[in-house]
């Protein structure tokens, strides 16, 4: 996934630059599989990969495919006035993340409290709780229904907005028109 991102920072050709978007998406996707997240992936398959760069090849279809360069060469900042800023945010920020992930269980680890309270609760209850026997079933559309109803909507949401965006329901609507007020 790095060095696809490197790739897609460094690159001119806009098409290549969606593509390897797409390739991002999917390597997400994977990522989440391996997780254990199937929802999450399923989602991030769906939109990113799939929504996301159909929009975007449209899009470069109606412009160009290369990027403009600027139309005069843009000056180099002083030694003493380089945007490090942006970077020392970034280490912040990193160094933090890195530092709150100490603490956790290893991955897999059957002892994690997750694994002793929350697992064992699901396969022992399920059936009794919510009437479905099937333990994944009853997590994704029970006990978090809510989380899974909030994906199925953002999904629809995009499809909605790709929609709108590609301007197809204005050329049905101007057809019908046009067929309306034909002799």
């Amino acid at each position: 996934m790095a060095c696809t991102a490197i790739a897609i920072a460094l690159l001119r050709n806009l098409v290549a630059v969606v593509m390897l978007g797409g390739i991002f998406s999917l390597l997400s996707a994977a990522m989440f599989v391996v997780l254990d997240a199937v929802d999450v992936a399923f989602t991030e398959a769906a939109v990113g990969a799939g929504i996301s760069t159909m929009l975007l090849l449209a899009t470069l279809s109606l412009t160009t495919t290369q990027e403009k360069q600027p139309r005069r060469p843009v000056e180099k900042l002083p030694a003493h006035r380089q945007p490090w800023l942006p970077l020392a945010v970034v280490a912040v920020t990193g160094a933090a993340l890195v530092y709150g992930s100490l603490d956790m269980s290893r991955y897999g680890d059957p002892d994690a409290i997750t694994n002793r309270h929350v697992v064992p609760r699901y396969i022992e209850k399920t059936v009794e709780e919510t009437g479905v026997p099937n333990v994944v079933t009853s997590v994704l559309a029970s006990y978090r229904g809510y989380d899974t109803l909030g994906e199925v909507t953002v999904i629809f949401t995009a499809g909605i907005g790709v929609i709108l965006l590609l301007g197809t329901w204005r050329r049905t609507a101007r057809r019908r028109r046009e067929r309306s007020d034909a002799p």
